[in-house]
């Protein structure tokens, strides 16, 4: 709203009564507060100028709000990214400095998603937004609590590589790397999507979980048959199970970002999983 009226009474006539109207800075709609002694030809010019005046939304402002909430989102995918490589090197490596810098990163993914929330919320509530505008502040709001939970995904897998640096590896993690390397393909894939407004790459990705799933059943199945042929693996048997699930867990909520996608771009709600 313009600078002119924010924060100032104005009068409103309606039917052969007149109502004082407050406006309130960033609020798009009045509140009638009190009868005032307006009419006539001024009172109808003042009320028509008055709601045209409420009715345009604050374009600019929900456009920058919906840029800087795509932007904060993006930064959160690139973040996401980075901590599965560090997570997966953590592990192999057996270095716990990394582990830890994992862990510490975790803040700051936390930060970003915090914010969005809140531009979010304050966009929906000061700018009135509808059609598309709405459906990408939803969107996105559920997109940046996605990569939120992947960062926390990130996190489980730095813990448990930081509790089994000091023992004895449990043979080669030939798999655990591949599994690894096909979940952050995903999540680069899917963010490459967003940016481009690709709901076809978006299916397309989404129907690579199978791919996902496969490496993860065969990488289970394969540390559950050690830990019956050697009890003593049972500890990080289980542990490095807890990390597959980790990983798994990643490359659905990809395809929940996939989904986000489709529906921001078309509103049609699709069942990718």
């Amino acid at each position: 709203m313009g600078n002119d009226l924010e924060g100032e009474e104005s009068g409103v006539a309606v039917g052969e009564r007149a109502w004082v109207v407050l406006l309130e800075p960033g609020y798009h709609g009045y509140q009638r507060l009190s009868p005032a002694a307006f009419g006539g030809r001024a009172a109808a010019a003042m009320e028509t100028q008055a709601v045209q005046h409420l009715a345009q939304p604050a374009r600019s402002s929900l456009v920058e709000n919906l840029e800087r909430i795509r932007t904060l989102t993006l930064a959160m995918g690139e973040m996401v990214d980075q901590a599965i490589a560090n997570a997966t090197d953590g592990l192999i490596q057996r270095d716990i400095a990394i582990s830890n810098e994992v862990i510490r990163g975790d803040a700051a993914v936390n930060a970003l998603q915090a914010e969005a929330r809140q531009l979010c919320f304050h966009t929906i509530l000061t700018q009135a937004p509808v059609a598309r505008d709405l459906r990408e502040l939803l969107g996105f709001q559920h997109m940046a609590a996605e990569l939120e939970r992947m960062a926390d995904h990130c996190v489980n897998i730095a813990r448990v590589a930081r509790d089994l640096a000091d023992l004895p590896p449990l043979g080669e993690y030939v798999d655990i790397p591949k599994l690894s390397r096909e979940v952050a393909k995903q999540v680069r894939d899917v963010l490459s999507a967003l940016t481009s407004h690709d709901i076809d790459e978006a299916r397309a990705i989404a129907a690579r979980d199978d791919l996902v799933n496969r490496l993860y059943h065969r990488l289970v199945d394969e540390l559950i048959q050690t830990m019956s042929d050697e009890q003593g693996h049972v500890y990080q048997g289980t542990k490095l199970i807890a990390v597959c699930q980790n990983f798994e867990r990643i490359a659905d909520r990809v395809t929940n970002l996939a989904e986000d996608l489709v529906f921001l771009e078309s509103g049609e709600i699709e069942d990718l999983g």
